[in-house]
């Protein structure tokens, strides 16, 4: 039987019955044609999609931490940087990412998807190669500041994207692997700072060629981004035939992602009502904090007794832990179904490093505490993950994306004050804020996950007689055949 004889299946959000992607053992498709053609059809979004995101959430990464690098260098002295202006450089970025929060709603659901994200690949880009340009404070505070506004809307767009192509149980491994570009971004900015820095006479401070060739890099993915990017599962670049339009039009189902223009207020209404969307945006706000650590990370290494240049080289480990957290938490999210539990548990471990910085004298357990701490940033992903999965109503779920990036913003802009300059050179209050911030975002998240399984329950013990249509935009709340993945 083809697939376009095929009937496809009644729509259970969720249901475990439910077969969500393909597994590896085609016996269990229905179909093996079916379950082969979906698997192909996957690997074409993979290949279309995935390089492109991933190259912007590299380049966005390593574009904001720049300074970290740069302080290693003569950034502060040639800036003439005094007291706390470090701390402001960091936060300032972080204030244009809350600025632009609102028009990056209405631009999301109103202009073409690639090229706006093209656009704003583009224009930040510009924005650090004129940094490299940068001769006082003033002027590397306003370019910080522009920095955010234009980074502001590309993870609430990529969100959006992978929500729009993949199936919820496909989504958890696609947000990783675009995560996990942070960690590859940490590794190869500590790469090329390194080797920067053991240049000579290159006619202008490291610093300020750090910037120069980041942000032309920067550029030229936009540009890339701008006219390949593609944005929508029916686009033609994708050659459907008849038979993967059903397909399509099955996976949209599941994921219940229906691009539309309209702006629904009564899906904002709900969802300013719902506890859920308060607690993930605490959560957020608190995990966030400790994003300080990403424009410190090599001073706090130089704390314990490393040279300069020394602190740059180890903090390329960072990044690979952070890939190999982000891995071991998708793996264990995908072998369990429990996005909450497991994230949960890479708090338990990034709290155990932060701990053996604080308390252990040792430089070397010192060191291996500092990379332990990065297993609490998956704890975030499978954040984003839980919200991609489980929000329904596009005007609903682009709501919750900005939400949660205004708390981001928050967590991310305060973030570097805890790095205060009294705390320097340990930081040890700042470490100690971070663990107590991970303990109470931890609980929040077991708060969502209780009020989830609880209409899991519910819905499972009293069915639904009706047929939910993808095309009625309805959120998760109003669809009573919506299950939550925990």
């Amino acid at each position: 039987m083809s697939l376009s004889e095929k009937k496809i299946p009644e729509s259970v959000y969720g249901s475990e019955e439910m077969v969500i992607g393909c597994p590896s053992d085609t016996s269990k498709c229905e179909n093996q044609a079916t379950c082969a053609e979906e698997r192909a059809f996957v690997r074409k979004i993979d290949m279309m999609i995935l390089p492109i995101i991933c190259s912007i959430n590299f380049m966005q990464f390593i574009d904001k931490t720049t300074i970290n690098y740069a302080a290693m260098f003569t950034f502060q002295e040639d800036l003439h940087l005094v007291g706390n202006q470090f701390n402001i450089l960091a936060s300032i970025f972080y204030l244009g990412y809350l600025v632009f929060q609102l028009p990056n709603n209405y631009f999301l659901q109103r202009v073409p998807l690639a090229k706006y994200i093209g656009t704003i690949v583009f224009m930040w880009g510009a924005v650090l190669f004129c940094a490299g340009f940068s001769q006082n404070f003033s002027q590397i505070t306003a370019l910080r500041f522009l920095l955010g506004l234009f980074e502001a809307g590309i993870y609430p767009a990529l969100i959006l994207l992978v929500s729009t192509f993949y199936r919820r149980k496909e989504q958890v491994a696609r947000l990783g692997c675009v995560w996990i570009c942070n960690g590859l971004a940490m590794a190869i900015g500590g790469l090329i700072s390194y080797g920067i820095g053991r240049m000579d006479n290159l006619g202008m401070a490291q610093w300020r060629w750090i910037m120069l060739i980041l942000g032309g890099v920067t550029c030229v993915v936009g540009i890339f981004a701008f006219f390949f990017l593609i944005d929508n599962p029916r686009s033609k670049y994708l050659r459907l035939n008849a038979e993967s339009d059903i397909l399509v039009e099955n996976r949209t189902r599941d994921n219940a992602v229906v691009r539309t223009t309209v702006i629904k207020k009564d899906h904002i209404i709900e969802a300013l009502k719902e506890v859920r969307l308060w607690a993930y945006c605490f959560a957020t706000m608190l995990f966030c904090l400790s994003g300080g650590l990403d424009f410190y990370s090599a001073q706090i290494i130089h704390s314990f007794g490393f040279s300069n240049l020394q602190s740059v080289l180890l903090s390329i480990p960072n990044g690979a832990l952070d890939i190999f957290f982000i891995m071991l938490s998708v793996y264990l999210s995908n072998k369990y179904n429990q996005n909450i539990y497991v994230a949960c548990a890479m708090l338990c471990i990034g709290n155990i490093g932060s701990l053996l910085i604080v308390v252990i004298p040792n430089p070397k357990y010192k060191l291996i505490g500092q990379y332990l701490g990065w297993a609490a940033v998956s704890a975030y992903v499978l954040l984003l993950a839980s919200i991609s999965n489980n929000v329904s109503g596009y005007t609903k779920k682009i709501f919750y994306n900005s939400m949660m990036m205004v708390s981001y913003t928050i967590g991310n802009f305060i973030g570097p004050f805890v790095m205060a300059p009294e705390f320097a050179p340990r930081f040890v209050p700042s470490l100690v804020i971070y663990m107590c911030a991970n303990v109470v975002g931890g609980f929040l998240l077991l708060i969502v996950r209780w009020r989830m399984a609880a209409v899991n329950r519910r819905r499972l013990a009293n069915p639904s007689g009706t047929v939910t249509q993808v095309e009625d935009n309805l959120t998760d709340t109003q669809d009573p055949n919506f299950i939550y993945r925990l």
